[in-house]
């Protein structure tokens, strides 16, 4: 999952990040609220993708997706209160995904204890 999370963030946040700035929307670019949202996107897009492929069902990459975002949303806190910086908030944020994703897989060890061959491809892109 995690090398999936960095080819979302390459595939997509490299050529997103040259559209925004084509586009002169430096914010989502420069700013630390949507730069840290748009990150956590990119890797969600390509770590979901990547689980659905594999047959995780909704629920399982619901729970990863939220791994991914409640590390920088817990940050922001303190950052609005000038207690922590964006490199803080970016460093954090991302070493705390960790934890998260574990929680995620917690809640749900028979979806990652088991093997994913039961089920055919093309039923794991099915809702």
């Amino acid at each position: 999952m995690t090398a999936a999370m960095f080819v979302g963030m390459f595939a997509l946040g490299m050529p997103a990040r040259m559209l925004w700035e084509w586009l002169g929307w430096t914010a989502l670019t420069e700013d630390t609220v949507p730069r840290t949202l748009l990150m956590a996107t990119y890797m969600t897009i390509g770590m979901s993708l990547w689980m659905r492929f594999r047959g995780c069902g909704w629920p399982a990459v619901r729970d990863m997706a939220l791994a991914m975002f409640l590390p920088f949303v817990a940050m922001y806190p303190a950052y609005f209160a000038g207690w922590v910086t964006t490199t803080a908030v970016m460093v954090v944020g991302h070493v705390l995904m960790v934890p998260a994703m574990v929680v995620a897989m917690l809640l749900r060890v028979d979806e990652y204890t088991r093997g994913h061959a039961h089920r055919p491809r093309e039923a794991a892109f099915q809702a």
